[in-house]
């Protein structure tokens, strides 16, 4: 046991995954090596519960795949140190430490401030945590505001709580710009990109309501200079906009279609040259190039699992540091498919990475470390 713990101590490249399991909900962690290829090394309970295969709202199909509607159900802070994760079945977040040996050690656990979180961003000291809310008090989705310490400790910043562009408007996705000067709020039901000022207390005013270009957005992610990619579940479509300083988004391309259905989770390559959207009922990931001011264009596709087994329907995505892999949670089964990235962007699959035997329904959530 002590060579294996020394072994993981030298190398600590992870990925975790989220079970989101309504009896208690755990955070899966596997072993990166130098060629990117996943070992199971644990779980750790969050303390608390997640939906199961239950969605959050109508919104979506009780499929037991993508319950929590969202992106980033599990988030890493930016140095590494936290990661924060939601369980949206007892409306509450819980914070981990990694430690050396990229083992999560649960630190804190904190009422989300609403009802059913799905999605979590950390930027600096500040967190933000989006609620779906309840069917029977009329959802009253919300965005709500922490403080993490040094030690990943929570606090909860009085007056931060706030309403998105509607009661029932779905959040998403919760996404901090790259100055951390504004959030972000994909509204999966409401077609509204909401953004919000963040105030120097933490709290933040808004929102400004910007329509969608897509229908059903969903994943968001934000290049360096600032351009926001958004995906089109309903629209099967990934958006680019750019952000001016008083929160407008101003389209630079609209709804580029890949050819399969519910383009949901999105990511950059290290360089931001592409992008990668999980198309979830298709089973696909689909690259985009990224042009020099944000336009996009599809480029290629591939399965997330091998032809001829059984298909995973891709959700959640993360790179690894080194920018040479690409990962995503098969919602369908509870795996990771492993990928090495090419310098045209194109893919190559490398591994189905199992942490149980037997297919698991509901589970959401992936950080790259």
């Amino acid at each position: 046991m002590q060579i294996m713990n020394n072994y993981f101590r030298a190398r600590t490249s992870m990925v975790y995954m989220m079970t989101n399991n309504e009896v208690m909900n755990q955070i899966i962690a596997f072993y990166m090596d130098m060629n990117g290829m996943l070992t199971f090394a644990g779980s750790s309970p969050t303390n608390g519960r997640g939906t199961g295969t239950k969605e959050v709202s109508t919104a979506t199909t009780n499929d037991g795949v993508d319950p929590l509607a969202s992106q980033s159900a599990l988030t890493l802070s930016s140095d590494g140190r936290f990661l924060l994760a939601v369980n949206a079945g007892s409306h509450s977040v819980s914070s981990f430490i990694i430690t050396d040996s990229g083992r999560p050690v649960l630190v804190d656990v904190k009422p989300s401030g609403g009802a059913q979180p799905n999605s979590v961003d950390v930027f600096g000291n500040l967190l933000y945590v989006s609620n779906v809310g309840h069917a029977e008090n009329n959802f009253a989705s919300n965005i709500t505001g922490f403080h993490i310490d040094d030690n990943g400790r929570l606090t909860a910043i009085p007056g931060s709580t706030h309403s998105l562009s509607t009661l029932n408007a779905q959040p998403a996705q919760v996404l901090f710009t790259p100055d951390g000067s504004k959030i972000v709020v994909s509204e999966l039901t409401s077609n509204h990109l909401s953004v919000f000022h963040v105030n120097k207390n933490g709290t933040v005013t808004g929102p400004i309501v910007n329509d969608s270009y897509g229908q059903g957005p969903l994943g968001a992610y934000f290049l360096s200079s600032g351009i926001l990619l958004v995906t089109e579940a309903v629209s099967n479509a990934l958006s680019s906009y750019s952000l001016s300083n008083d929160g407008k988004l101003f389209v630079i391309s609209g709804s580029v279609q890949n050819g399969y259905q519910t383009a949901c989770w999105v990511v950059t390559t290290r360089d931001e040259r592409f992008a990668y959207t999980t198309n979830t009922l298709s089973g696909t990931i689909s690259t985009y190039r990224i042009d020099h001011n944000g336009a996009l264009s599809v480029v290629g596709h591939i399965t997330s699992t091998p032809p001829g087994t059984a298909p995973g329907l891709p959700m959640d995505v993360g790179v690894s540091k080194d920018g040479r892999h690409f990962y995503t949670l098969n919602g369908n089964q509870g795996t990771v498919s492993v990928f090495n990235i090419q310098d045209d962007g194109s893919l190559v699959r490398l591994q189905v990475a199992a942490w149980t035997n037997f297919p698991y329904f509901g589970s959401q959530g992936l950080a790259v470390l």
